[in-house]
């Protein structure tokens, strides 16, 4: 029976308020609108950006809200004026977007599109201001325009990267936020050349990511950076040759790279969001060449401070957002070099759980305790 054109009702974990346990939930959500499409999702995980929200310290708290945006699944059904994907195609649904129509979505230098950027204090769709999620005719918000914490789901068309059917949704989930990220910040923003010496700021699953976008451009030393002496072990299996623990040393830790180095790194990629470690990978550079990227988020009255003579002396700061990749166009390529076993994606996963047992995997973030929980929906 075609479920096209009609309500579903399904399971959805809700979040009634911030930092208490999700809730399973029947809920019911409305057929996709004009340039909408509504996704069965199969598999999805839990993001940091997921729990930061759902604890909700520090910004709008939007409540009751299905929160998730690292999945995979299947398209159930599509709006009006949605001509490039049509029902059983498979999808990643992806947290900012790209409508293909204003400025930095024709650029081939930015993937900040105008339309689709990510909002977190958003919790409708755009094309009606509406929820699409129900319960007994109460809306419940969406999140970053996916809310992946339900059975079906329904996303903007720009938000849903296309993908080959062949690739294994339970592991390629993953590609649609962190790993991602942190991986095109390196390959698509640092860009070390091969035999080059790299250092990464950070060893969770963002910058594990990173590190393995450095292994996969052949950089010669790579330097993890962490603050958890337990990260380091695991970290070698993403190409990481050293460990720097800042608390070990009485200098600061761009005086210990420097040493290491012989003057600094070739490239250094942030993934912490600490406004400590962002100043010391940007100066942990070498003078002439060096290239530092900014990925971690900082607090919002965070500033940066280095002395101006850093960039006289020819490095260079960059920032990007989502490693630079756009969604429709660049991820299903990245899809394809983990089918093409130049990327492992199965050592990021660490826990697998059913839908019923979701709070699991917000125990084993909030814990540290492992990089990706993957949630099966059917399970």
């Amino acid at each position: 029976m075609s479920t096209d054109g009609q309500t579903i009702r399904c399971r959805a974990a809700v979040a009634w308020e911030a930092g208490k346990p999700l809730v399973i939930e029947q809920v019911e959500v409305a057929p996709p609108q004009a340039m909408e499409v509504r996704v069965k999702i199969l598999f999805t995980s839990l993001c940091h950006t997921d729990v930061y929200f759902w604890e909700a310290k520090g910004q709008t708290p939007v409540f009751p809200r299905i929160f998730g945006h690292e999945a995979g699944g299947v398209v159930e059904s599509v709006g009006e004026g949605v001509t490039d994907l049509q029902p059983g195609d498979h999808v990643l649904p992806v947290f900012t977007g790209e409508c293909k129509e204003c400025r930095p979505c024709k650029s081939e230098e930015s993937n900040l599109c105008e339309l689709l950027r990510i909002n977190t204090d958003r919790g409708v769709m755009l094309n009606d201001g509406k929820a699409r999620f129900s319960i007994r005719g109460q809306p419940i918000y969406h999140f970053i325009g996916t809310s992946t914490f339900s059975e079906y789901t329904v996303v903007h068309v720009g938000c849903l990267a296309k993908i080959n059917p062949a690739a294994p949704l339970d592991k390629v989930c993953v590609l649609s936020c962190g790993i991602s990220t942190g991986l095109g910040a390196t390959l698509n923003v640092a860009k070390p050349k091969k035999g080059s010496s790299v250092a990464v700021f950070g060893l969770g699953a963002v910058g594990l990511a990173a590190a393995e976008g450095a292994r996969i451009a052949g950089a010669s030393r790579i330097i993890g950076v962490d603050l958890n002496a337990n990260r380091f072990e695991e970290a070698k299996k993403f190409g990481v040759t050293e460990f720097i623990n800042p608390k070990d040393h009485s200098k600061p830790v761009q005086e210990v790279i420097a040493e290491m180095t012989g003057g600094g790194v070739d490239r250094s990629v942030e993934c912490t969001g600490s406004i400590n470690a962002m100043i010391s990978a940007f100066e942990c550079v070498h003078d002439g060449w060096g290239v530092a990227v900014l990925v971690g988020v900082p607090s919002r009255d965070d500033a940066f401070k280095t002395h101006p003579m850093n960039l006289l002396n020819e490095r260079t700061l960059k920032g990007t957002f989502f490693g630079n990749y756009k969604p429709r166009t660049d991820i299903p390529s990245v899809v394809e070099k983990y089918m093409n076993k130049e990327l492992e994606v199965e050592k990021f996963i660490t826990h697998s759980v059913p839908f019923s047992e979701i709070n699991k995997a917000f125990e084993y973030m909030l814990k540290g305790d492992g990089l990706r929980c993957i949630i099966r929906m059917e399970a």
